[in-house]
């Protein structure tokens, strides 16, 4: 039973009790207080059970995020793919699998569906796959292309899975003042205020080719890159939208955000994330916090000296905090501006709507005169902040900034 249906049977359980007592009837009286009291220890663990959920990083809380042990062995992508382009491959399970995908993400692919739980490792490009056809060479050594990492649900952010509609989240931006009275004054009246976080389907996308002979003698390792290449293509664009979207068609990111909170730059670093802190504190932030910041920044902390010329280290200038160095942060301006956020990541939601949707197309002009097999990988999710008080962006924050105060 949800904390608030507790409360509203504890004042009709106290309502029972004063009717009682008005009427002096001991044994109703005694049923009601007994029952209070069994309810009160209800709500006290209902309400350690919302705040642990609140507290709770990084983790899908919207059903099981996770196909059965079964599922996960069996799917192949290149299978998969090689059915869909109408190549000579069984592909009765991940057929099958289809039905199953469609119920989980509430609506039909425009292709097919792969589920998000087989793409487990990091990922490796190529232009057509031609390549990749095992022949004498290493497919498990094939270098990948220097990319950035996934940092976003690493921070804390909470993911909401398995979405059909819009949602809509109801939050509360100001509660009743209370106060102090004297005896027979009135209490001065106040409402909540109430407004909602919405998340709406965003859309990101790849288009790419693959070879004929890629889908029908790839290797297991091949299957490996291909489940890699479209894993951290996809997480990637999700990353860079929830650290600065804004753009036409993205979702809404951090950066974009009406009402976070900002700090000038005045003479270091250190001094920022001091103040930047001081903030937090003042909203009542939580205390799941860490800082998101560029390589260069990290290349500033890391070559700070002392007053008597040793190396402080950049762990002292970002004052012990988590800090994560990404050039998923972006760098703008000129001179570079060097992005620098500090927050409780935890106030930050991925909602995700539907497994990796991939439309196969062996017909598409440039792609059939080769013989090859043209792939669209999407997914749909947006982005929200639960509390913009909670992220406090740095401004200000360049190469020749001092680490540290003289």
């Amino acid at each position: 039973m949800k904390l608030s249906d507790l409360i509203e049977k504890r004042a009709a359980i106290v309502a029972r009790m004063n009717t009682a007592h008005e009427a002096d009837n001991n044994d109703d009286f005694a049923a009601a207080e007994s029952e209070l009291r069994d309810l009160d220890a209800k709500i006290e663990r209902a309400r350690k059970i919302d705040a642990a959920d609140r507290a709770e990083p990084g983790r899908p809380i919207n059903g099981d995020a996770r196909l059965d042990t079964e599922i996960r062995s069996k799917f192949r992508v290149t299978r998969a793919l090689a059915g869909a382009a109408g190549l000579g491959v069984d592909w009765g399970f991940e057929r099958e699998m289809q039905t199953e995908l469609a119920k989980r993400s509430g609506r039909p692919a425009q292709g097919i569906y792969v589920p998000a739980e087989v793409f487990e490792t990091r990922v490796l490009t190529t232009a057509t796959g031609s390549e990749l056809v095992p022949t004498d060479h290493r497919p498990d050594q094939y270098v990948s292309a220097l990319t950035a990492a996934s940092v976003v649900r690493g921070l804390g952010a909470r993911v909401l899975s398995g979405l059909s509609g819009n949602l809509s989240i109801p939050r509360e931006t100001a509660s009743p003042a209370t106060g102090w009275v004297a005896e027979n004054a009135a209490l001065s009246s106040g409402d909540a205020d109430f407004d909602a976080i919405t998340l709406a389907p965003k859309h990101a996308g790849a288009l790419s080719e693959f070879s004929r002979n890629m889908l029908l003698q790839a290797s297991p390792d091949v299957e490996a890159l291909l489940r890699q290449m479209l894993a951290r293509n996809l997480a990637l664009a999700i990353d860079r939208a929830a650290i600065a979207g804004g753009g036409a068609n993205q979702p809404k990111g951090v950066l974009a955000t009406t009402g976070i909170q900002t700090v000038n730059v005045t003479s270091s670093i250190f001094e920022a994330v001091a103040r930047a802190q001081a903030l937090a504190d003042t909203e009542n932030v939580g205390v799941s916090r860490a800082i998101l910041t560029t390589p260069g920044v990290r290349k500033t902390a890391a070559t700070a000296l002392d007053g008597h010329g040793r190396p402080i280290g950049a762990a002292a200038v970002f004052h012990n905090l988590p800090t994560v160095f990404s050039n998923l942060a972006p760098v703008t301006g000129s001179p570079a501006e060097h992005t620098l956020i500090f927050a409780d990541w935890s106030e930050l939601l991925i909602g995700v709507w539907s497994e990796i949707d991939i439309l196969v197309n062996p017909f598409e002009s440039t792609a059939y005169a080769k013989g090859n097999v043209s792939i669209r990988a999407m997914a749909t999710v947006d982005v929200g902040v639960r509390h913009p008080k909670a992220f406090v962006s740095v401004r200000g924050v360049t190469p020749s900034l001092p680490a540290m105060g003289s």
